[in-house]
């Protein structure tokens, strides 16, 4: 049995209970004006919002036009944008010099979130080693810096 902290006795099913402030008491309407939600119960005095079923939905201005709709639309959404993983070459400091740089390598590096998704490299950074690297992309500044260390670049070009 583990120890509780707070208590100082031992955990049990007997005497487990919620912990500080993960339970709040419901509100109790209509039971006379001492609770602070008799009458009305907190509804106010007629009107939509005060019948059984008065919520409406969220921009419903009463039938009148309603503001998103009253407001100029601006702009373009692309739906077949190509979104990629960017690697700065900075970031490739951390790989031994004459390594393999692929998806696999990045991903275990924890320099890409997404595995499944292209990679880009760019030219921000130096870099200082040989390095045999696998992207989907590069930027020229990066492509020259790479030749400039001596190691490789194959672009796979596969946009996933």
């Amino acid at each position: 049995m583990a120890k509780d902290k707070e208590l100082g006795e031992l955990a049990s099913l007997g005497n487990l209970s919620p912990g500080a402030g993960s339970h709040r008491t419901r509100k109790r309407l209509g039971r006379g004006i001492g609770s602070g939600l008799g009458k009305t119960a907190g509804k106010g005095h007629k009107g939509q919002r005060a019948r059984k079923s008065g919520n409406v939905r969220p921009g419903f201005e009463g039938g009148q036009m309603k503001l998103y709709m009253r407001l100029p639309k601006r702009g373009f959404t692309n739906n077949f944008r190509t979104e990629y993983n960017v690697i700065n070459l900075e970031a490739l400091a951390s790989f031994a010099d004459g390594s393999k740089v692929d998806v696999k390598a990045l991903h275990q590096a924890g320099l890409v979130r997404n595995a499944d998704l292209p990679i880009k490299l760019l030219g921000r950074g130096e870099l200082t080693k040989r390095l045999d690297i696998f992207v989907d992309r590069a930027s020229a500044s990066a492509q020259a810096a790479v030749e400039k260390a001596g190691g490789s670049l194959k672009l796979t070009g596969q946009v996933r």
